[in-house]
């Protein structure tokens, strides 16, 4: 699902990805210049690898997700340090920003039952 950047006003966007089992559910807002605010939570289980033996676990998530969208290169001249994706199509694509923190939780390191 692809959102233009400019749709996005001061009302909350609502939207809903899923993705095999876990779904990815919040709101984008406009929050100042060229920043989209993109609240969210993660719901389901995602399949990785224990990090010792290799076999096959699932990760229970229940987590929160926060951070802005930049319609374009951002330029953090206030320094304000915080977690900024950069959007050089003037658009927000949900389905690639769901698969980047599943390969984000995917790259943390998991044990199974066995291995703990």
């Amino acid at each position: 699902m692809k959102i233009k950047l400019i749709k996005i006003g001061r009302t909350p966007l609502d939207f809903e990805v899923k993705s095999d089992e876990i779904i990815f559910k919040g709101y984008l807002e406009y929050y100042a210049d060229k920043l989209i605010l993109l609240k969210a939570k993660l719901n389901g289980f995602v399949k990785t690898q224990c990090s010792q033996c290799g076999k096959e676990v699932e990760v229970a998530q229940n987590e929160d997700v926060e951070f802005y969208i930049s319609d374009g290169a951002y330029d953090d001249t206030n320094n304000l340090a915080i977690d900024i994706v950069e959007s050089f199509d003037s658009q927000a694509d949900l389905d690639e920003l769901l698969k980047s923190e599943i390969e984000l939780i995917k790259s943390d390191y998991h044990s199974c039952q066995d291995c703990r």
